[in-house]
C-alpha cells in the first residue's frame, strides 16, 4: 500500500512551493467549485480544489502531480479552514499523491479478483521496467503503486495510469500500453480484450442483444 505521510517539510520544499497560487484559469475553476455551495460552506469544495492543485503542480513539473505541504496550506487558506482539515482529506484519499510521482502514475489493483487474474504478473512486468513501489523511476516516467479495488473486477486485471483505466491486461498488453505512453501516444483506455465492449461477457452479450447497437423497447415482449 502507498505511504500516506506527507513529504518532509524542508526549507527546499518551502522555497519551491511556498509561493504557490492559482493560475488565472485555475482560480476561475476553484471559484466555480466553491460557488456550488452555500455561503459559509466553502470547505465542501476541498476535494475538487485539492485535485485542481495537484494537477497544477503536475503541469509545472511535467508529472501526474502531487501535494506539497505549502500547497495544502494554500488550499486551506483559500477556503478558510485549518490546515489539518485539508491534510486529513488529502492523506485519506488515494487520488491525492503525498509525495512526488513520475510523469505516469501506474496504480495496479492487487485485490483478490485482479490477483486471481494475474495482477502479480502485471506488477512484475512493471518492476522489469525499473519501476519501484512508491518511487520515481530513474527516467522520471513512472511511479508504481499497488492499490485496493478499483471497481473493475469483471475486467481484471487492471491498472489506472493517471486518469485512465486499462483493463483485461496481460503482460504483453500492458507493455503495449506503456510503450505507447513512452512514445507520447495515447493508448486506447478501457478493456484491452479485442472485440470486447466495456465489461460485457467475453465473446459478446448473451442477453439483451438488440441493445448493442441501438435502444430497443422490450416491453411488448414481456
Amino acid at each position: 500500500m502507498a505511504d500516506r505521510t506527507p513529504a518532509p517539510d524542508t526549507p527546499e520544499l518551502r522555497e519551491r512551493w511556498g509561493s504557490f497560487e492559482w493560475t488565472k484559469a485555475n482560480k476561475a475553476k476553484a471559484d466555480y467549485h466553491i460557488a456550488k455551495y452555500p455561503e459559509g460552506r466553502q470547505k465542501s469544495a476541498v476535494m475538487p480544489l485539492l485535485d485542481l492543485a495537484q494537477r497544477q503542480v503536475g503541469e509545472e513539473t511535467d508529472t501526474q502531480g502531487w501535494l506539497p505541504l505549502p500547497v495544502i496550506e494554500y488550499v486551506a487558506k483559500y477556503i478558510g479552514v485549518p490546515v489539518i482539515r485539508v491534510l486529513e482529506v488529502a492523506t485519506f484519499y488515494f487520488m491525492y499523491n503525498m509525495k512526488p510521482v513520475g510523469k505516469y502514475h501506474v496504480q495496479v489493483c492487487g485485490t483478490t479478483p485482479c490477483m486471481l487474474r494475474g495482477s502479480d504478473d502485471i506488477i512484475s512486468a512493471c518492476k522489469a521496467r525499473g519501476m519501484k513501489k512508491g518511487e520515481v523511476s530513474e527516467d522520471g516516467f513512472w511511479t508504481l503503486t499497488e492499490v485496493e479495488c478499483m471497481g473493475n473486477c469483471a475486467t481484471a486485471p487492471m491498472v489506472q495510469i493517471n486518469d485512465d483505466n486499462y483493463e483485461d491486461l496481460t503482460v504483453e498488453r500492458l507493455d503495449a500500453v506503456l510503450d505507447a505512453l513512452v512514445k507520447g501516444e495515447q493508448p486506447k483506455a478501457g478493456t484491452q480484450e479485442p472485440g470486447r465492449h466495456t465489461s460485457e461477457p467475453s465473446g459478446g452479450p448473451s442477453t439483451l442483444k438488440e441493445m448493442v447497437d441501438a435502444n430497443h423497447d422490450y416491453r411488448g415482449e414481456w
